[in-house]
């Protein structure tokens, strides 16, 4: 059976504040369970984001680093990404023409 993730899912938080990520969803991130994701605030938004695999991370943990060289490349890949979904919503979002709007 196919699910689309799009449709939002009610997901219950119980009294220890912990909700379970549908599994479509963790298949689809690449989330494993057990495991761990960001979550952070973005706007009126809670948002939790999976934690870049190493391999995502361009084997950035190889070799000596400077202290937080490591969390700053991956706030860098998270920028990136966020970049490109923006890029792609405006793609996506209809023009003033197309809406019939001058």
């Amino acid at each position: 059976m196919t699910s689309n993730t799009r449709n939002p899912e009610i997901v219950r938080v119980s009294q220890k504040g912990q909700a379970t990520i549908p599994k479509a969803l963790r298949e689809k991130f690449g989330i494993e369970t057990p495991g761990e994701v960001f979550v952070y605030e973005e706007g009126d938004c809670i948002v939790i984001e999976p934690i870049p695999s190493l391999d995502e991370l361009h084997g950035i943990h190889a070799g000596d680093h400077e202290a937080g060289e490591v969390l700053e490349k991956v706030r860098e890949l998270k920028d990136d990404e966020q970049r490109r979904e923006e890029e792609r919503a405006e793609r996506l979002r209809p023009s003033a023409d197309e809406n019939g709007d001058e």
